[in-house]
């Protein structure tokens, strides 16, 4: 079996024994700070590690129970596999107890028991009554089922049976599948000496390695890890769901709070704003759109406001709703994530919930988001590749998912596969749902026909006006693939046309282009400048200059020079004098002798025939070859 890792956390109301019980399965007293010693309380975070037999190993994180220190055990409770909800014999459930019960399954923790501390302490009697006070409190919730375990830390009695439980529980549980890119949310940071700037804190998503260049956000700082340990041991790896600490170069410690971000760079995005779904605990008083709310998310803790989708005026208490989150600081957060919000006065928790979208187009007046959110509620990442796909006007690039998603560039395909989406361009990195495809498509297509319909002479239409003309925030490379793989249209160069579209003439311009055509013919080689001609024709200017070009097109007439046209016949007997002189060697005096032609035009037209490798030039003459 390979080994796994969990986080595991502690749960309860201030003074409930949650440190003690730590030390008592760790050997670790996890109460470091001086004022923590004096007043013989948490009040940050406390780390222990152990394992077990089956190759396990548990990191402990031990939360302050105290409700002015809420924040430091919503940063500690981010990320955790399980809890362990403590609540003395002697007490039973308190507030803080439901508060960081309740908190726990906002956080969508799923895995725990319940250790009832201080068991020796009190009688049968009055543990019965602790033993039914906890089973109502987990009524219907994730620890409905889970053992409740007596145990004095006192005394040692019911620890190991409470080790036996945590090892049974661990046993059937899975560890976390490593996907996406790295992110880690600081907890900790701290100096060590002879090793400098560390940080800890438990990996959300990913893996990273010793060397590994990570940013740094919210300082948008690039640092490099120099080495790694994980639950307290070292490693040449930090993966997702484990609990790391990262000795990290190119940062100070005073540049680094909790709060802050570890991530792979190019591969999150900070937001203000993000869709979630929001569940306001029955408890909770009714909390009004733009109400200012503390904000807990991961280990970032900042003021934010909310905005209910889908006219929903006010959230009531035991609603679950759609909203939209206005963080007043920016924040690092993925689809899936969780969080918590209190209220400021008094602080307490007040509802919590997971985010749908981390990055949400901005929100247009009687926008109903309704739909979109049920689906990402759903949790399906196939479907919400899909829904975020669909959102954009013209699909979007690959890239530009990943940090709305946090999945890596290959595991995005593997989405886009299996949800049947398009990728197309040069790299297949463009995504397009079929609807959507074939709506823009049919806009094409209707753009050319209008074209076409207006223009009938012209071959089609500049390939820049019909992608300004679809609105498209398509690459070139995109418009370019995008075309050719539809048998509808058809590109040459930088013109687009329908593949049916055939230029056409009417009898008057039939009649004016043949009269284009006998003005080049007959003026041989000595044409006259080409805006001359086409005024001299006596045509429209702007029909004249579209006879020309489909004239040229057909190649009755052919452009030598920026210039300078000549009849297609005539360039034709010029070339059969050439080559009844095939191999002889002559000056540009004796080409203007045998055309009879100025040197005018017999530069650009011998430089057209080197072109057309009738003639080479060596020096000062040429060969015919």
């Amino acid at each position: 079996m390979p080994a796994k890792h969990f986080i595991a956390g502690t749960a309860g109301h201030i003074d409930h024994g949650k440190t003690s019980l730590v030390r008592a399965l760790t050997g670790v007293d996890t109460d470091q700070l001086k004022e923590e010693k004096e007043r013989g309380i948490t009040i940050d975070l406390g780390f222990a590690s152990s394992t077990f037999p089956n190759d396990i190993t548990l990191s402990w994180i031990d939360v302050p129970g105290h409700e002015r220190f809420i924040g430091n055990m919503l940063a500690g409770a981010a990320g955790i596999d399980l809890v362990v909800l403590v609540v003395a014999a002697t007490e039973g459930v308190m507030p803080q107890t439901r508060e960081h019960f309740e908190i726990c399954r906002m956080l969508g923790v799923r895995h725990g028991l319940i250790a009832l501390t201080k068991s020796d302490l009190v009688d049968e009697d009055g543990l019965d009554l602790a033993i039914a006070d906890v089973r109502a409190l987990a009524q219907g919730s994730f620890l409905a089922d889970a053992p409740v375990l007596p145990v004095s830390s006192r005394t040692g009695a019911g620890v190991e049976r409470l080790r036996g439980a945590l090892q049974a529980l661990t046993a059937q549980m899975e560890s976390r599948p490593v996907s996406g890119n790295f992110r880690l949310p600081i907890d900790r940071a701290f100096v060590m000496k002879g090793f400098g700037t560390v940080v800890t804190g438990t990996v959300f998503d990913g893996r990273a390695v010793p060397d590994q260049t990570l940013l740094l956000l919210l300082r948008n700082k690039p640092v490099r890890i120099r080495s790694i340990q994980v639950h307290g041991k070292p490693a040449e790896v930090a993966r997702r769901g484990q609990r790391a600490a990262l000795n990290l170069t190119g940062v100070d410690v005073a540049e680094i709070h909790r709060g802050d971000t570890l991530v792979t760079a190019d591969g999150f995005r900070l937001t203000r704003e993000f869709d979630v779904q929001l569940e306001m605990l029955p408890s909770a008083p009714e909390l009004p759109p733009l109400h200012p709310v503390h904000l807990h998310l991961g280990t970032t803790a900042c003021v934010a406001k909310l905005r209910f989708h889908d006219r929903v005026r006010l959230a009531a208490p035991g609603n679950r709703l759609f909203a939209r989150v206005l963080a007043e600081s920016p924040v690092v957060t993925l689809p899936g994530d969780h969080f918590i919000l209190r209220r400021f006065s008094p602080l307490e928790t007040i509802g919590g919930g997971i985010v749908l979208d981390n990055h949400p187009p901005r929100l247009r007046r009687n926008q109903g988001e309704g739909g979109k959110l049920t689906t990402l509620a759903g949790g399906d990442p196939a479907k919400a590749l899909t829904e975020f796909v669909r959102e954009t006007a013209a699909g979007c690039s690959l890239e530009s998912l990943i940090p709305r998603m946090g999945y890596s560039a290959p595991e995005l395909r593997r989405l886009a596969e299996r949800s049947g989406l398009r990728m197309g361009g040069p790299q297949a990195n463009w995504l397009l749902e079929a609807e959507q495809s074939e709506e823009l498509a049919g806009r094409i297509q209707s753009i050319l026909a209008a074209f076409h319909s207006r223009n009938p002479m012209l071959p089609g239409m500049s390939k820049e006006q019909a992608r300004i003309a679809l609105n498209a925030p398509w690459p070139d490379a995109v418009f370019d693939w995008f075309l050719s793989q539809d048998s509808r249209f058809h590109r040459e160069g930088e013109t687009v046309r329908l593949s049916v579209h055939k230029p056409s003439l009417s009898g008057e311009e039939a009649a004016a282009a043949g009269k284009l055509e006998s003005l080049f013919r007959s003026a041989g080689l000595q044409v006259p400048p080409v805006e001359e001609a086409l005024r001299a024709s006596g045509i429209e200017p702007r029909t004249a200059q579209t006879l020309l070009h489909g004239l040229v097109r057909e190649g009755r007439l052919v452009k030598v020079g920026q210039d300078l046209v000549f009849h297609k016949q005539n360039l034709a007997e010029t070339i059969g004098l050439l080559q009844s002189r095939r191999g002889q060697r002559f000056s540009v005096a004796e080409f203007k002798e045998w055309t009879g032609i100025s040197r005018k035009y017999a530069i650009p037209l011998l430089e057209f025939l080197d072109r057309q490798r009738v003639t080479r030039r060596e020096g000062d003459s040429r060969v015919i070859l």
